[in-house]
């Protein structure tokens, strides 16, 4: 395998010599890839699985809506903000030690949750859990990279991304039967026996990698920069639907981004052992992964943020019946990633990643065409292609990032990985979401009169549009039948018209992303599988 990467590799030394197959359970390959998924199940889990559980969290705490926003919000701002400095934790202390405090800070956080009895402390310590998932994320894709050699290295990622998209897909479902027939403290609670099980296979079978010339020092005004900017950047895309994208505190946080960016930027030019040394990105394929995998994450993340809302509000599914329903998604992800990790094995990331994102824009432009009677069929279709061309991107991009950096900075690859992943499903959900917004609150008055239904007040017409965005019919109390109907029908064809137009724009995201991908090029992996000194 070649390298074509202008970022330098990492030079062997007498304590880091050519690697050797291992023996036993330390260090196996496979057995650390199982080891690694377990954990990271947990955090990906957390992300979606939560969404079900949380009218019940407001009922039995008395939150307000605000509040159980921020039980999601709060999760994904610390996730955001701290991975990449989570990364650099790994690569200074040790991968392996780091997947293990993220795995009992996890687990234990996910404990206090669930024996919480307001919602504050829920908050907190939802914001605990995804410090602590950050600490975990980008120290297992550190352990992957230094434990599988080159010619296995995309098959293992290809795993790790199966799981996932699975564990992301499967969390609907997962929580809709525990809070259903269990309570809302079990989605919360099932993370204490995983973290066990995470944490006893992880001492036997994880093995310490560090890279020879590892940076000894801190960055600390890097960190300091670079988490303000990660902040500012992630508070504005989750406050702008509430305060409008022309509103002035929304383009302050975002110019305080920028500026913290170019600072961050600057200063890392001038310290010893930066954070983020920027020569990473003067390769080309790496930036263009990071790009491809942002990309990927607003048209997935943004476009299946309202197919949940369509099932359900539309469809009259229960949380359950939409989660099996999306399960065309989730099997093809878990049968695409595997043999995408093979492809990529033969052929490269370019052709695999181009038609894996084309695939997604055609099931993107697919899905803006569902309307409110679409049977289970055709949805099945659409949801099936869009696995179908998401496992080759969950893939490659993240071999593309982490294979072109060198050794010694997997772990910061890692989390540069997974916060653009985060900052694109932030920012997807947000955009397609003003997108929505936008088209409800033109369509829905015209659609109401056209209707003969009675005027509504500007207030009324406020409260109106908020729930059809979501798909739900703003049908008063005691509404005579025929009126109900009505205005069911209106809120729906409204709220399909508003998810046509995501989609399409999701669409459009996912053919910019067909460029990008022909960016890429395979990473150089000639120093994975133990490059670095084993502890």
């Amino acid at each position: 395998m070649t390298s074509q990467t202008t970022v330098d590799k990492v030079p062997r030394s007498p304590e880091s010599p050519e690697p050797t197959p291992s023996q036993g359970l330390r260090g196996h390959p496979w057995l650390t890839l199982f080891s690694v998924a377990i954990g990271v199940m947990m955090v990906a889990l957390d992300g979606t699985i939560v969404a079900i559980a949380n009218p019940a969290i407001q009922k039995d705490l008395g939150a307000t809506f605000a509040d159980v926003q921020w039980i999601t919000n709060g999760y994904f701002l610390a996730l955001a903000v701290a991975l990449i400095t989570a990364g650099k934790l790994g690569d200074r202390f040790g991968h392996r030690q780091t997947f293990l405090i993220g795995v009992i800070g996890f687990a234990a956080a996910s404990g206090a949750i669930g024996l919480s009895d307001s919602i504050s402390l829920v908050i907190v310590f939802r914001v605990l859990q995804g410090l602590f998932g950050a600490l975990l994320m980008p120290a297992a894709l550190g352990l992957l990279r230094a434990t599988f050699p080159a010619e296995k290295l995309n098959m293992a990622i290809g795993i790790w991304g199966m799981v996932i998209g699975a564990s992301t897909a499967g969390g609907p479902i997962l929580g809709g039967v525990l809070v259903e027939h269990v309570s809302w403290q079990s989605v919360f609670f099932i993370n204490v026996p995983v973290g066990v099980i995470a944490l006893i296979l992880g001492g036997l079978i994880l093995r310490d990698h560090r890279a020879a010339n590892v940076p000894r020092s801190f960055d600390i005004l890097g960190i300091v920069l670079l988490s303000g900017a990660m902040f500012c950047l992630v508070w504005a895309i989750i406050k702008a639907p509430a305060w409008g994208w022309g509103d002035g505190k929304t383009w302050l946080f975002i110019g305080a981004a920028v500026l913290s960016f170019v600072l961050f930027a600057v200063w890392e030019t001038k310290v010893k052992e930066p954070l983020v040394p920027l020569a990473l990105f003067r390769s080309v394929p790496l930036a263009a992964g990071v790009v491809l995998m942002a990309l990927m994450a607003i048209a997935f993340l943004g476009g299946l943020f309202f197919v949940t809302f369509y099932l359900q509000n539309v469809h009259g599914m229960s949380p359950i019946d939409s989660g099996l329903h999306l399960l065309p998604l989730t099997g093809m992800m878990i049968v695409g990633s595997p043999l995408a990790g093979v492809l990529i094995t033969k052929v490269g990331p370019r052709i695999p990643l181009a038609g894996g994102m084309a695939l997604t824009a055609a099931a993107m432009f697919g899905m803006s065409t569902l309307e409110t009677g679409t049977d289970s069929f055709t949805m099945s279709i659409w949801f099936a292609m869009l696995g179908l061309g998401l496992a080759p991107v969950m893939v490659g991009a993240t071999e593309v990032i982490v294979g072109n950096a060198p050794m010694e900075l997997s772990g910061v690859a890692g989390g540069i990985q997974q916060s653009a992943m985060q900052i694109g499903g932030s920012l997807g959900t947000a955009v397609l979401g003003a997108v929505m917004a936008s088209r409800v609150s033109n369509d829905l008055p015209g659609n109401w009169t056209a209707a003969g239904l009675p005027p509504l007040s500007p207030e009324q017409a406020d409260q109106a549009a908020e729930a059809v965005q979501v798909g739900v019919a703003p049908v008063p109390p005691d509404t005579p039948a025929a009126i109900a109907g009505k205005i069911t029908d209106i809120a729906h064809e409204t709220f399909m018209s508003g998810m046509g137009l995501a989609c399409l724009v999701a669409a459009g995201v996912a053919v910019v992303a067909v460029f990008v991908a022909l960016l890429t090029k395979r990473g150089s992996n000639a120093d994975a599988a133990g490059g670095g000194v084993h502890i």
